[in-house]
């Protein structure tokens, strides 16, 4: 305990890198899979061919094969050197934003075909329908697999210390190298990385609520009595239960 607490300043630096690799690749990752899952979306071809070929291009390649090219192979091909961190961020967003992009695209598919059908009827645009009907209903069932895909990807981060990024896992590593604690060392990183993903779970569960609460569903959690009691007709957000 003595060694992690003394230790615990560079710990927090390589979990503030991890932070940021999770952050930057979940943004990435979040508006290609918006992007290329709309695209699938569509009844025209060509848009869904260009997302199944992305789909299918880096869902098929490994991420860190893929920071390996971003960080090695790009350089020699086109003389522009990526820096380490932006490098691990781009690999791992286009990674998971081409498993975020099926979520999307089967979730905007699941929208109920007439309730679309009622939107063409009151001459609304793509954009209109879009935006206003089919994803506030899809996001809500995005969620869910949205998290796995958010967890995933701050694990995913732990490789990168592999193309020189001094995030936790490369801290750990040069604990291990330079005091022979490996099992404390590991153990450090084991608990940051568990608080993490905590976090992150605490905050998609937090989203899911939300969104289930604006298309007025009933929580996970609102089942038996409570259930009944929030129900419109027996006096939930009314009188209540005195």
């Amino acid at each position: 305990m003595e060694f992690l607490i003394e230790r615990l300043p560079l710990y927090l630096d390589g979990a503030w890198v991890t932070i940021q690799l999770t952050i930057g690749g979940c943004a990435m990752a979040f508006v290609l899979a918006m992007v290329f899952g709309t695209l699938g979306s569509m009844k025209h071809w060509l848009p869904r061919a260009v997302a199944t070929v992305y789909v299918e291009v880096f869902r098929g390649i490994a991420a860190l094969v893929l920071m390996f090219w971003m960080a090695f192979a790009l350089p020699l091909m086109t003389g522009f050197q990526l820096e380490n961190r932006f490098a691990a961020i781009v690999a791992l967003g286009l990674n998971v934003g081409a498993y975020g992009a099926e979520v999307v695209r089967a979730a905007i598919n699941a929208v109920p075909k007439a309730q679309v059908e009622a939107t063409v009827a009151l001459n609304m645009s793509w954009f209109q329908r879009t935006r206003l009907v089919v994803l506030p209903q899809a996001w809500a069932q995005m969620l869910p697999t949205f998290g796995n895909l958010v967890i995933e990807l701050m694990k995913a981060t732990a490789v990168a210390y592999l193309i020189g990024v001094a995030d936790l896992t490369a801290v750990a590593q040069q604990m291990r190298q330079g005091t022979g604690e490996t099992i404390v060392a590991f153990t450090g990183a084991l608990i940051l990385y568990y608080l993490m993903a905590q976090v992150l779970i605490t905050g998609m569960r937090v989203l899911e609520r939300r969104a289930n609460r604006k298309l007025g569903r009933t929580q996970a959690g609102d089942t038996g009595l409570k259930a009944l009691l929030k129900h419109p007709a027996i006096g939930g957000g009314s009188a209540g239960v005195g």
